[in-house]
Order: structure tokens, then sequence, then C-alpha cells
């Protein structure tokens, strides 16, 4: 935990991807508590996404966490990662979406908290 997941319709090079991952892992540290190291990063390109009914540049990130996570960590994330996804992808900030979803019960390390 936790798991953050990157959907978007640009078509990203190898080396766009790495850097992507790299910045997620750096950010999730903003939410305390979380960690690089925990972290799973699932990057899913060259999605076909619309907005306002027409083919655009946009991408959405589903972030999933074990237990409430700091409601300023969240936002400093979530301002941050936009403004990575625009610097490195070129999406602007406004064909960004994002979600958090805290769950009480979670698996992972081979068990079930």
């Amino acid at each position: 935990m936790p798991y953050v997941c990157l959907n978007t319709s640009e078509k990203l090079s190898e080396n766009q991807k790495e850097k992507v991952k790299s910045e997620i892992g750096r950010l999730i540290t903003v939410i305390p508590g979380k960690t690089e190291e925990v972290t799973i990063v699932d990057i899913s390109d060259g999605r076909s996404m619309y907005k306002g009914g027409k083919a655009a540049p946009c991408a959405y990130v589903d972030i999933r966490v074990y237990t409430k996570a700091d409601p300023e960590g969240k936002r400093r994330f979530a301002e941050e990662l936009f403004a990575v996804l625009e610097g490195e992808l070129g999406i602007h900030k406004d064909n960004v979406y994002m979600s958090v979803l805290e769950f009480e019960h979670w698996g992972d390390h081979g068990t079930y908290h």
C-alpha cells in the first residue's frame, strides 16, 4: 500500500514511464505514513480517452490506500502530481482527474488487516 494507477491517452516512452514512476514514488511521501518502498505504481498508456465527447490528451489517477490519509498530504500530492503530468507529458491539469480510495481493510505481506 498504496496503489497508484495512472491511465493516460498519451503513448509514453520507457523514459517517460520511468520519470513519472519515480515522481510518484517521491511524491507519495508527502502523505504522512506513505513510502515509495511499499507503493505499487501501475501505468497504462495509449488509452482511448475522451473529454467532452472528444479525444483529448488526458489522464486519470486512481490512488488506493490503507486507512484514512492526511487531507493536506492528499492535496499536496494531487497538486504536485498534476504539475508533473503537465511538465513531463504535456497533459494540462484541467484534463487530469484523480480519486483517492481509503480502505479500512487491506491485504498485503501475506495477510489481511
